[in-house]
C-alpha cells in the first residue's frame, strides 16, 4: 500500500532561529525540536541531558502513601505477600522488579503469573484461590487490576487485601483495593500519565526507598527492566518515560541484570542496543514464554542471579520464540486467506476474523500483521474456556478503545489502550459484534486514517548531513512513540553504481544529490525499486539518518522509508 508523504507543520520561525543560535545547531534540527514542543534553551538542555533527579516525587501519585503504609505493615508483621502480574513483557518485568525489590525486606514473598490459556488476562479467581490456599493476605497486582472490581471484592471476602499498580484506563467505578496506583485515575494529580505498568512498580520501589531513606541504587538497579517494558508496551517516550528509557538503555548496554544479559547473548547481540533492538529482539523472546508456555518462565529468567542458570533459561525461551514464529506465520497465512477469499471482508473498514483452532498466545501478533497489510482496525478471535477471546489493533490516530466501548453490551470483558486491546465475548454475539464494530468504525474513522502516512519532519539537502548533524540526531534518542527518529525528505537524488537487493526484500544503493557526497542507503522492504530506478533519472527519498554499526565499524547510513520517482 503506497504511503502518503505528509510534511509536519513548522513551528514559530523566530523561536526556531533563536534556539538554533543558542544551541549552535542546524536550523533544520532546531525546527524539529520546536515541532516537538522544545522551545527554550532550558527545555533543550533537559531533553538532551536527562537526569534521574528530574524524576517526579512518587508520593504525588494518588494512594502511594496508603500503599507504602500497607506494605510496611505486612513486612513488619511477617504477612505473606503475593506479587501478581500479567504474562506479557510489561507484566513479567513488573513482577520481576517488585519481587526482586521487596525480597530484600521480606522472605514471605511469592509471585504469580496467570496462565494465558486457562485463566486469561488480568486478575483471576484461580490466582486469588491460590493465594488463599497459601495464607497470603496481601496481593500487589502490577499491569492489571484496575477493572477487576469483582475479583478484588472476592479477595476481600477471603481476608486478602489488594494494592493495584496499573496504567490502563479505569472504569466508572474503582475496585475496593487498599490502594490504587494509576496515573490515569481522574483524581490522580501525578504529572505524567503515560508510565508503563513496570514504571508504576518502579515508582512504588522509589517511594519505599524515599520513606525509609534507602539509597537510590536500590531501585535504580531495575532501570533496564523498566526500559524494556517501555519499549515493549509502546508507551510515549517523553517526559518521565524518556528519562527512564535513557538511563535504562545505559544500564542494559553497560551492566544489565543477569537474566537480560543472558537473553542478549542468546540473540547474538550484547551491546549498542537501541529501543528498536529491544522491541524486535528482546521483547518478542520475553513475550514468547507467555504465548507458548507460561509467563513464569520469563520471570524466572529475569530473577536469575547466576549466569549458568540464566543462560539455560534464556535458551529455553529462545526455543519458545522459534515455536512462536512458526505458529504466528501459519495463522497469519490462514487469516490472510480468509480475508482475500471474501469480497465482504475485503470491502470493509474493519477486519474481524475467527478460527476456533488458532493459538490464543499469538493472535495479538497476527492482528498486528493484518493491520499492517490492510491498514484498518483489526480483531483476531479464537476459542478459549467456552468464550471467544480476541486481540484488537488499531491504526495510528484512531481510538480503538472508544469503538469497543460502543460494543460493550456484546462483550463479556475488554480492556486496553487506544491502539491495542483484548476482549472476550459469547460465541453467539460474534455476528452482531462484527456488524456493530464495522458500523461504529465506519462512522467515526476518516479516510486519511485508512491510508498509511509517513510524517516528514523537514526537507533538507544532502550537503547538510555530516558527522555533527548525525551526532545531534543520535542525542535525540531514545526514539519511540511521540519522539520518533526524525524523518527527512530530499529531492533530485540519483544513484551511483547499481542498486541491489539484500535478503529478499531490502534494497541497498549509494545515492547523491548533484555534487554532494555519496551516501550509503538501505531501504527495508523496498526491493521492488531495484528495477524501477533508472540511471540519471532523479527521484525523491524520505529517510532517517543513522549510524550503521557492523563488526565494530561505524558508518553514516540513510535508512530509506519510501522512494518516489520523478517521472511517475
Amino acid at each position: 500500500m503506497e504511503k502518503r508523504w505528509v510534511q509536519a507543520v513548522k513551528g514559530d520561525k523566530d523561536v526556531t532561529d533563536l534556539l538554533a543560535q543558542q544551541l549552535n545547531i542546524d536550523k533544520t534540527l532546531a525546527e524539529i525540536l520546536v515541532q516537538r514542543g522544545i522551545t527554550t534553551f532550558t527545555e533543550a538542555k533537559d531533553f538532551f541531558r536527562p537526569q534521574l533527579s528530574q524524576l517526579y516525587d512518587p508520593f504525588l501519585m494518588k494512594d502511594m502513601d496508603k500503599a507504602i503504609i500497607r506494605i510496611d505493615s505486612a513486612i513488619t508483621t511477617a504477612e505473606k505477600i503475593m506479587i501478581y502480574g500479567d504474562y506479557d513483557v510489561d507484566g513479567t518485568t513488573s513482577v520481576a522488579l517488585a519481587f526482586s525489590f521487596f525480597r530484600q525486606f521480606s522472605p514471605y514473598l511469592e509471585y504469580y503469573i496467570p496462565d494465558r490459556h486457562k485463566e486469561g488476562y488480568g486478575v483471576s479467581t484461580a490466582g486469588i484461590d491460590y493465594a488463599n490456599s497459601k495464607g497470603i493476605t496481601l496481593i500487589i497486582a502490577l499491569d492489571c487490576g484496575i477493572k477487576s472490581n469483582d475479583k478484588v471484592a472476592y479477595a476481600n471476602s477471603l481476608g486478602i487485601d489488594f494494592i493495584i499498580c496499573d496504567h490502563h484506563l479505569p472504569g466508572d467505578e474503582l475496585p475496593a483495593a487498599v490502594a490504587i496506583l494509576d496515573p490515569k485515575r481522574s483524581d490522580c494529580p501525578y504529572p505524567f500519565k503515560e508510565l508503563a505498568g513496570c514504571g508504576i512498580g518502579f515508582k512504588l520501589a522509589q517511594a519505599y526507598c524515599s520513606k525509609h531513606q534507602l539509597p537510590a541504587n536500590m531501585y535504580e538497579q531495575y532501570l533496564d527492566m523498566v526500559m524494556v517494558s517501555i519499549a515493549a508496551d509502546i508507551v510515549p517516550i517523553v517526559d518521565e518515560n524518556r528519562i527512564l528509557a535513557y538511563f535504562g538503555l545505559i544500564k542494559l548496554n553497560t551492566n544489565p541484570c543477569v537474566g537480560l544479559k543472558a537473553l542478549m547473548d542468546s540473540c547474538g547481540k550484547n551491546k549498542d542496543f537501541t529501543i528498536t533492538d529491544v522491541v524486535f529482539t528482546l521483547a518478542p523472546r520475553i513475550n514468547a514464554a507467555g504465548r507458548m508456555d507460561h509467563g513464569n518462565q520469563a520471570v524466572k529468567m529475569l530473577l536469575c542471579t547466576e549466569d549458568d542458570l540464566a543462560a539455560e533459561q534464556s535458551l529455553f525461551i529462545n526455543i519458545q520464540n522459534t515455536d512462536r514464529k512458526l505458529s504466528d506465520s501459519s495463522i497469519t497465512a490462514e487469516a490472510l486467506a480468509l480475508i482475500d477469499e471474501s469480497d465482504v471482508l475485503i470491502g470493509k473498514k474493519t477486519t474481524v476474523v475467527y478460527n476456533e483452532n488458532w493459538n490464543k498466545g499469538v493472535i495479538g501478533i497476527v492482528a498486528s500483521r493484518l493491520t499492517e497489510k490492510y491498514y484498518r482496525p483489526t480483531i483476531v478471535l479464537t476459542h478459549s474456556n467456552g468464550l471467544l477471546t480476541g486481540s484488537a489493533r488499531s491504526v495510528p490516530g484512531y481510538d480503538l478503545y472508544e469503538a469497543l466501548l460502543g460494543c460493550a453490551d456484546l462483550l463479556e470483558q475488554f480492556g486496553g489502550h487506544k491502539f491495542a486491546a483484548g476482549l472476550t465475548m459469547k460465541q453467539e454475539n460474534i455476528h452482531a459484534f462484527s456488524e456493530r464494530f464495522e458500523d461504529i468504525v465506519g462512522a467515526t474513522i476518516t479516510e486519511d486514517l485508512l491510508c498509511p502516512e509517513i510524517l516528514i519532519d523537514n526537507e533538507i539537502n544532502f550537503s547538510q548531513i555530516d558527522g555533527k548533524f548525525q551526532r545531534i540526531i543520535a542525542q535525540m534518542a531514545p526514539f519511540g512513540p511521540m519522539n520518533p527518529a526524525p524523518v527527512f525528505v530530499t529531492h533530485a537524488v540519483t544513484y551511483v553504481g547499481r542498486p541491489y537487493v539484500v535478503g529478499t526484500k531490502h534494497l541497498k544503493l549509494n545515492i547523491k544529490q548533484q555534487n554532494s557526497a555519496i551516501f550509503e542507503a538501505i531501504g527495508f522492504g523496498l526491493a521492488e525499486f531495484e528495477n524501477l530506478l533508472q540511471p540519471n533519472v532523479p527521484f525523491s527519498v524520505c529517510y532517517t539518518v543513522e549510524e550503521n554499526i557492523w563488526k565494530d565499524q561505524r558508518r553514516l547510513q540513510l535508512n530509506l522509508k519510501a522512494i518516489k520517482i520523478h517521472n511517475q
